[in-house]
């Protein structure tokens, strides 16, 4: 294996024992919130943009739920990126584009906790065939430090 891809790994696990898991959906990491949904999703648009990304957009899957009759705790997507990072991704396989720009999803459980999830960059690499792309080590740090940033008290 290559340092790289094994660095990768040992951020993916070490990222995963540290974060309280919701589910067991592969490729996406949880983190849990002290906040209430809605201010889970202000604080992470706020950080993304202070640190250089375009938010794209903003999806309030609830209120679409409640315009149809229907009812869904909180839960909201933002899109969001730079082409600085996703650039780079996708010149190592050009697929990695479906998947790009990122997503992240805040919402409440139902036991009324909140969590933020994001899809994990190895995990994206891994899919694409493109363990050792050098840009998702990168990628991977700077996701997990958005999410630590919007959950810290």
């Amino acid at each position: 294996m290559k340092i790289r891809h094994i660095l990768a790994l040992v951020l993916g696990l070490l990222i995963a024992s540290t974060a309280s898991t919701a589910s067991a959906v592969d490729g996406v990491l949880t983190v849990k919130s002290p906040y209430s949904a809605k201010a889970t999703m202000d604080r992470l648009e706020q950080i993304v943009t202070e640190r250089g990304l375009k938010v794209f957009a903003r999806i309030d899957h609830a209120a679409g739920a409640a315009a149809v009759g229907k009812s869904l705790r909180p839960t909201e997507l933002i899109i969001f990126g730079n082409p600085k990072g996703g650039t780079p991704f996708m010149a190592c396989a050009q697929t990695v584009g479906i998947d790009l720009p990122l997503k992240a999803l805040v919402w409440e459980d139902a036991q009324g906790q909140v969590w933020l999830g994001y899809e994990d960059p190895v995990y994206i690499a891994q899919r694409h065939g493109v363990p050792d792309c050098p840009v998702v080590e990168t990628l991977g740090q700077a996701l997990s430090g958005v999410a630590q940033a919007v959950v810290a008290d």
